[in-house]
């Protein structure tokens, strides 16, 4: 239910996120000082039922605890039952247009809908979707865009651009209150990082729905993560978010492994093995950026959180392994194996990676 409040600017107010309400998507909860959860959007063709459940399973061993799935039109709708039934974690079906896909989703079981009031249609159209969510007990996101915000909007608020996507947001979640939705989540997305934390600050002081996370249009791994960090960390950590995305141009995998280690580093979730790797220069003794990549994409989907170290020299290498749960310091004969702060063995430059993998599943299994 909506709070009382206008579309100011915000002013800086710390929030808890126990303030939001709770709600369930699937068996995995949002909002309510729940843990942040994670979330990705498969980017296969849904009609293409094999390389969907695929990826969602892909993305549930990186530690996904939401998946969305775009349904654009009937045949996608056809595989949508298929796909649902394979996959582990919450399945949220994307509409955009057509209220009867929509409505096809939920009762081919969906967890969640995704849409954007503004674009479904007439008003009936979207109270037959909120129909039958109350009834089967779905929640809606209602995810609006600075892309999809009215021109009226747009015009009445000026050079306020995130005034107008405050309202657009407010007002249909006002609309399905005023239908006796009862699970909400919203999400306030621009391609514009300052926007997009503008316009969560604001609606999170008018509003104690759960907020989706993410900036839209991000852009590639590299820089999509850069800009997706610093918009939800900021927001994050001024206790603002239940879930989040980061959206990325490549593989939604990438997006699940950006999210761990972005929580993980704002202390939200102690999960995921953090690598610590120093920058190199001429005194570093082995090649660092390619084992600690290595090692990156080797542990994406463990779940244990381990600190661990793997240094190129001996000025901050001892020091560094030596405080990480598992961690090598290398020198001009080999390198220094550190286990829970202790100099466990010398090995080759060779025996790095394997070495470092093989202690990880071995504490991953304690």
């Amino acid at each position: 239910m909506s709070l009382m409040g206008g579309y100011g600017i915000s002013n800086g107010m710390t929030l808890h996120r126990e303030q939001t309400q709770r709600l369930f998507v699937g068996k995995v909860p949002v909002g309510g000082g729940a843990p942040i959860s994670i979330q990705s959007m498969t980017n296969t063709l849904t009609s293409d039922i094999r390389a969907t459940v695929d990826q969602v399973k892909a993305l549930e061993d990186a530690g996904c605890d939401i998946v969305r799935i775009s349904i654009p039109d009937e045949e996608s709708l056809m595989a949508f039952p298929h796909i649902k039934r394979e996959a582990s974690i919450p399945v949220v079906a994307d509409i955009h247009f057509d209220h009867q896909l929509a409505a096809g989703a939920m009762e081919a079981g969906a967890d969640g809908i995704r849409i954007n009031p503004g674009n479904i249609g007439r008003q009936e159209k979207v109270g037959e979707i909120a129909r039958i969510a109350i009834e089967r007990g779905i929640p809606i996101r209602v995810g609006v865009n600075m892309g999809s915000v009215k021109r009226r909007l747009l015009t009445k608020h000026g050079k306020d651009r995130v005034g107008a996507l405050v309202e657009s947001a407010n007002g249909q979640v006002q609309m399905l209150e005023d239908m006796g939705v009862r699970a909400i989540k919203i999400s306030l997305k621009s391609s514009d990082v300052r926007e997009t934390i503008d316009a969560y600050r604001r609606f999170a002081q008018i509003s104690n729905w759960p907020l989706h996370l993410g900036v839209t249009e991000a852009g590639t791994v590299f820089s999509g993560a850069i800009r997706s960090a610093a918009g939800l960390g900021i927001l994050l950590q001024e206790g603002i978010g239940d879930t989040i995305r980061i959206s990325l141009s490549g593989d939604p995998v990438k997006e699940i492994m950006a999210s761990k280690i972005l929580l993980e580093c704002l202390g939200l979730r102690e999960e995921g093995i953090r690598v610590i790797a120093c920058p190199t220069c001429a005194r570093a003794n082995a090649d660092v950026a390619a084992i600690s990549s290595a090692v990156e994409e080797a542990v994406a989907g463990i779940r244990n959180h381990m600190v661990v170290a793997i240094m190129g020299c001996v000025v901050n290498g001892p020091g560094e392994a030596r405080d990480a749960d598992l961690g090598v310091a290398c020198d001009a004969k080999g390198a220094l194996l550190f286990v829970k702060g202790k100099p466990l063995k010398r090995i080759q430059y060779n025996e790095i990676l394997p070495t470092i993998l093989a202690e990880i599943e071995k504490e991953s299994k304690r």
